[in-house]
C-alpha cells in the first residue's frame, strides 16, 4: 500500500456521517421548532382569532322596475334595390356598317327618337330595282287585260275560240301576281332600310354605348343599353310570414339615402327564393325624384309577437349556462336589500336591449350596471331614475 492510497483511506472517513453529526442536528431542528412555537404564543390576541362582524356597507346600484309584457312588437327592415321596370340592350336585326351613332351614354331620349343607322345605300338600289319591276309588272298586267277585252270582242263576232278568251284572261291573272310578288318585295326592301336604324322603344337614359361609327355590327350584337326612366320598381325579399301582411295596391313608404319615396305594391310572388328563403315583393315608385337606378331602399315593418317577458338592458345581464343568462334583482331581506340571480332566456334583442322570460315578478327592480362589482346575496343599496327605495316599500 502507497502514501497516497492511506491519504485517500482518511479523507473518506472524514466524509461518513457519524453518530455526533446526527445528534448535533436534531438538536438544532428541535431548537428552531420550539423557537416558532414560542413566537406564535406571544402573538396569539388572548381574545382568540379574529373574525369580521360587521358587514360591509351596501353597494349604491341602478335598478329597474320590471313591467311584464304578455306580447312585444319589433320593427324589422328588409332591403332591396330600385331598378327600372325596363331595360333593353339594342342592336340591329342584320348585319352592316354603321353610319351614325346619334346617341351617348348619359343622354335622355323619347320613344321613337333615332339612335343609331347602318350604310343603306346597298339596300336603297335593291328598292329602286325592286319599284322598277312592280312597274313592268303592272305595265304587263295593263297589256293583258286590254287583250282580255280584244278576245272577248272577237269571241262574241265569232272568230275566236273561248280557248283563247280563257288564255288571255290566264295572262291577265299571271301578271296580277307577278305586280304582288313585286310589291313584296319591294316591301321587305322597305322593312329592311327601316330595321336599319334602331329607335328608342322608350322614354329612357342610355346607360352604355358599345360600338362606334364605321364599326361593322353583326346581327342581334347589342351596340347600346337602354333603361327606362321615370318608371322605377323595388324588389324587396321577405319571410314568407312578413309577406303575407302585404296588401298589393297599398302605399308603403321606402327609405332611400336620398330620402323618403312611396311605392305601391304591384304584386307578391307568394314562392319562396330556395337560396334566400325569402318571397318577392314588387312595388312601383311613385315619386322616384332624384332617386338613382340601383339604389338600396330599405321597407320597415312593426311585427307583434305573442310571448310572454319584460325588456332589460342587454347589460344588465351576464352570460349563464345551457345557452341562459342572468339578472340580478334588488331582493328585500331582513336588514336591507341583497343581490339575487335569477335565470332568464333571451327571447329577442334589438339595439342595446333584449326581451327575457324568467323567474321575474312585476314590480321587482333589476339592477342594470355594475354587475362585475356584485355576487350573489351582496347588500346592494337600489336607485332608480325617479327616486331612492326602501325596503318596505311595494
Amino acid at each position: 500500500m502507497t502514501p497516497s492510497d492511506d491519504y485517500q483511506g482518511d479523507e473518506a472517513r472524514e466524509k461518513r456521517p457519524t453518530l455526533l453529526k446526527g445528534l448535533a442536528f436534531l438538536v438544532i431542528l428541535f431548537l428552531f421548532g420550539a423557537g416558532l412555537m414560542f413566537a406564535a404564543i406571544q402573538l396569539r390576541s388572548p381574545e382568540g382569532p379574529k373574525v369580521a362582524t360587521v358587514e360591509p356597507d351596501p353597494l349604491t346600484v341602478s335598478v329597474m322596475p320590471v313591467r311584464l309584457a304578455k306580447e312585444f312588437r319589433i320593427d324589422e327592415s328588409f332591403s332591396g334595390l330600385a331598378q327600372a321596370r325596363r331595360k333593353s340592350e339594342l342592336g340591329f336585326s342584320s348585319g352592316g356598317r354603321i353610319q351614325s351613332m346619334s346617341a351617348d351614354v348619359g343622354d335622355r331620349v323619347k320613344q321613337g327618337a333615332t339612335l343609331a343607322r347602318l350604310d343603306t345605300r346597298s339596300l336603297g338600289a335593291q328598292l329602286a330595282s325592286a319599284d322598277a319591276m312592280v312597274e313592268e309588272a303592272r305595265a304587263a298586267h295593263s297589256l293583258a287585260l286590254n287583250t282580255v277585252e280584244r278576245q272577248r270582242t272577237l269571241k262574241l263576232q265569232g272568230h275566236v275560240s273561248q280557248q283563247r278568251v280563257d288564255e288571255a284572261e290566264a295572262q291577265a291573272n299571271t301578271s296580277m301576281a307577278r305586280i304582288e310578288a313585286a310589291r313584296a318585295q319591294a316591301d321587305t326592301l322597305r322593312v329592311q332600310i327601316d330595321l336599319a336604324r334602331i329607335t328608342a322603344p322608350f322614354d329612357g337614359v342610355v346607360t352604355a354605348r358599345m360600338v362606334d361609327e364605321g364599326a361593322i355590327a353583326a346581327p342581334g350584337t347589342p351596340i347600346l343599353e337602354l333603361v327606362e326612366a321615370g318608371h322605377l320598381e323595388a324588389r324587396i325579399g321577405l319571410p314568407a310570414i312578413s309577406a303575407s301582411r302585404l296588401i298589393p295596391g297599398e302605399i308603403y313608404m321606402l327609405v332611400a339615402d336620398t330620402g323618403t319615396v312611396e311605392a305601391k305594391l304591384r304584386s307578391v310572388t307568394g314562392v319562396i327564393d330556395a337560396d334566400r328563403r325569402t318571397v318577392a315583393a314588387m312595388f312601383d315608385i311613385e315619386n322616384s325624384g332624384d332617386l338613382a337606378v340601383g339604389a338600396v331602399v330599405r321597407l320597415s315593418m312593426e311585427r307583434e309577437i305573442n310571448e310572454p317577458g319584460f325588456w332589460v338592458p342587454v347589460k344588465a345581464m351576464s352570460t349563464a349556462s345551457r345557452g341562459l343568462w342572468t339578472v340580478f334583482v334588488a331582493a328585500p331581506s331582513e336588514h336591507g336589500w341583497r343581490a339575487e340571480p335569477r335565470p332568464v332566456e333571451m327571447v329577442h334583442s334589438e339595439g342595446g336591449r333584449g326581451f327575457v322570460r324568467g323567474p321575474v315578478q312585476e314590480g321587482e327592480r333589476v339592477i342594470v350596471d355594475g354587475l362585475q362589482r356584485i355576487a350573489p346575496g351582496m347588500p346592494v343599496e337600489p336607485r332608480d331614475a325617479t327616486s331612492a327605495v326602501t325596503p318596505n316599500e311595494g
